[in-house]
């Protein structure tokens, strides 16, 4: 059965694409929850007011990606830590405590968008990549301090 995809369905095509599936797959899944429509004259027709659609929602969302790559690559972010001998941590400072840091700071982001290859075991000043949207990257200046 050939349809129009309304939205993006990994595996089977980005958003105005006309696509060929399985009958029982359109019917029973993709056009009850309106991620497709089936691909009649008319519909055909319809694709490029689709891909506006696309390109307006594409748009918005990297607009809000942009403002809030300002907001994460302007903040400072101080994290305390206890340490022991020789200035080793106890733990380390991961993904989630880099985004409990930022949402006390009014920006929530999911600690999978924070791209830290390793944790941090050691005192001093890191630059900690921060993926915003699927082509929106921040940096982040964070410090790592010995708790007083």
């Amino acid at each position: 059965m050939k349809v129009i995809l309304r939205e993006d369905v990994a595996g089977v095509g980005s958003a105005g694409q006309a696509v060929e599936v399985k009958g029982g797959y359109a019917r029973n899944f993709l056009v009850p929850r309106n991620m497709a429509i089936p691909a009649t004259r008319a519909n055909l027709k319809s694709i490029g007011e689709i891909n506006k659609q696309k390109e307006i929602r594409e748009r918005k969302s990297r607009r809000v990606a942009e403002v809030v790559k300002e907001r994460i690559e302007k903040l400072e972010l101080s994290i305390e830590v206890l340490v022991g001998e020789e200035d080793k941590l106890f733990g380390s400072v991961t993904n989630g405590d880099i985004a409990e840091a930022l949402a006390e700071n009014g920006v929530t982001i999911d600690k999978r968008a924070i791209l830290l290859e390793t944790p941090i075991k050691v005192l001093g000043v890191y630059t900690v990549p921060v993926k915003v949207d699927k082509d929106v990257s921040a940096n982040l200046k964070l410090w790592v301090v010995k708790k007083s």
